[in-house]
């Protein structure tokens, strides 16, 4: 019996890029799939384009991206949940049907695309010094999630959090050499990077890093965002691994 995978966008008034990622699901070759999206109360079309979709969607108010991120935990029926939101597409047609070869672990990650450049993972144990791949290339066993949420109280660094404390529950990881989504720029996390770093501080302090630990964390974290910034080519050149 083949995996059923519950693939859960959220969205809220990006009806361009909710059919975008509506066409890249459809468009897997592997079919035994379900499609959750929780829209916000978009007022531009979308809960009318998701009444044509036959797919499982709700459409109200909620208190921000994690929340209802939240609500498709709780509706999703699959064994393993990803979470590819409006405008995220999956890096090819096949992502799927690889993803469900030999699947047997509890959590599985891959590498990502942004535009034009390849981001490799780095190993899913450098969780300490921050978010190893992109959240949309992390596949999660619904059964080994059980009643962990993401935790609302954090604005951009809640999947962080949701991250660290499923590995400590994860007994089997799995790294797929591949690319399973092609990130869309310029997100809430990328406009307030800032933010994201002061909120992993924290969750690092409530997990129970030091005070040091933490500092040089965030330091690293801060000099990679301004290499970055200020010379992309150099930093891509330490990411991209030739596919």
């Amino acid at each position: 019996m083949s995996i059923l995978f519950s693939v859960i966008t959220i969205t809220r008034n990006n009806l361009d890029g909710l059919r975008r990622t509506h066409e890249s699901i459809a468009a897997q070759s592997y079919t035994n799939y379900e499609w959750i999206v929780i829209d916000g109360a978009s007022h531009d079309g979308t809960e009318a384009y998701l009444k044509t979709t036959n797919d499982l969607s709700v459409s109200e108010p909620d208190h921000g991206i994690y929340d209802a991120m939240n609500k498709g935990i709780d509706r999703a029926q699959g064994e393993y949940l990803i979470f590819m939101n409006a405008g995220d597409v999956f890096a090819e047609p096949n992502t799927l049907e690889q993803l469900s070869q030999n699947i047997d672990a509890d959590f599985i990650y891959g590498d990502a695309r942004e535009d034009a450049s390849y981001k490799t993972a780095r190993p899913h144990k450098k969780i300490t010094y921050g978010m190893f791949t992109h959240h949309q290339s992390m596949i999660y066993k619904r059964a080994t999630i059980g009643t962990l949420r993401y935790d609302i109280n954090y604005k951009i660094a809640a999947d962080y959090k949701f991250t660290l404390e499923f590995l400590q529950r994860a007994q089997k990881i799995s790294y797929r050499p591949l690319p399973i989504c092609i990130f869309e720029q310029g997100g809430l996390s990328q406009k307030q990077v800032r933010l994201g770093r002061i909120e992993q501080f924290s969750i690092r302090r409530a997990a129970g890093f030091s005070m040091i630990q933490s500092a040089i964390i965030y330091a690293k974290q801060s000099i990679t965002m301004l290499l970055r910034r200020l010379f992309p080519a150099l930093y891509w050149g330490l990411r991209k691994q030739p596919k």
